[in-house]
């Protein structure tokens, strides 16, 4: 694997990606429902063609897909991934997130490359979501040294990578950096952008979970840096 200059990331050799994908493309495009396909596209705005697979439709035919195979390595993983996100259709993109959520472990801080370049291609919440919280989440506790990409990410002008930064650690509860959450949502707190200043209520508010009170006393005292949107949400379980 390896990155360019312009940022593209190069598909490693893969002979289990290859049989990964004639199985992936052959089992989803016989299960294909255009009736479904093109509501759900309208309700992702368009961001991609659909094929019509509900969720768990989807999933049942993704275990039969990987049935028998050997676990990946992170070429394994790099390949799939990104021979997925070369294929139009968005449930092909699915596979790849879940495919990459459940062997995450088999990647190295290396993969945080392959990470951005899926987050910023084809971007919209269905997928960056789940790879900010269960892929770069997962490198960046595996790697603490990873946080130095995070803090470069939150300034990013992308707002999906921002997003990304901000739910990176989503799933930490008690092993979360409060200190870096806050200043990540300080730093976001002025956003334009809806998807960016719902992240910082979302994230907050999962913290909240874990440490509520620490929640609180943060927006009592930064609460007229946000929008009111982000304050909604991220008191939504705690109040004021």
């Amino acid at each position: 694997m390896g990155v360019t200059d312009a940022g593209i990331v190069d598909v490693p050799f893969s002979t289990l990606a290859d049989t990964v994908l004639e199985r992936l493309t052959a089992t989803y495009a016989a299960a294909a429902d255009p009736e479904r396909a093109a509501p759900m596209q309208a309700y992702m705005k368009d961001v991609a063609p659909f094929l019509g697979l509900t969720t768990p439709v989807r999933r049942a035919l993704s275990r039969t897909v990987v049935e028998g195979l050997p676990r990946p390595d992170e070429a394994d993983c790099t390949a799939i991934a990104l021979r997925c996100w070369q294929l139009p259709e968005r449930e092909y993109h699915y596979f790849a997130v879940d495919y990459l959520r459940r062997h995450a472990r088999a990647c190295s801080s290396g993969f945080l490359p392959v990470a951005r370049h899926l987050v910023t291609t084809v971007s919209w919440w269905d997928t960056v979501d789940a790879l900010a919280a269960h892929t770069v989440g997962a490198l960046v506790a595996a790697d603490p040294k990873l946080t130095a990409d995070m803090d470069l990410w939150i300034v990013d002008d992308d707002l999906w990578v921002a997003r990304t930064a901000l739910l990176h650690q989503l799933r930490y509860k008690e092993r979360t950096d409060t200190e870096r959450l806050f200043s990540y949502c300080l730093h976001q707190s002025g956003h334009p952008d809806f998807f960016v200043r719902k992240a910082i209520g979302w994230c907050l508010r999962e913290y909240a979970k874990t440490d509520p009170e620490a929640v609180r006393a943060f927006l009592a005292r930064e609460r007229g840096r946000f929008a009111p949107l982000s304050v909604r949400e991220a008191l939504k379980n705690i109040g004021a």
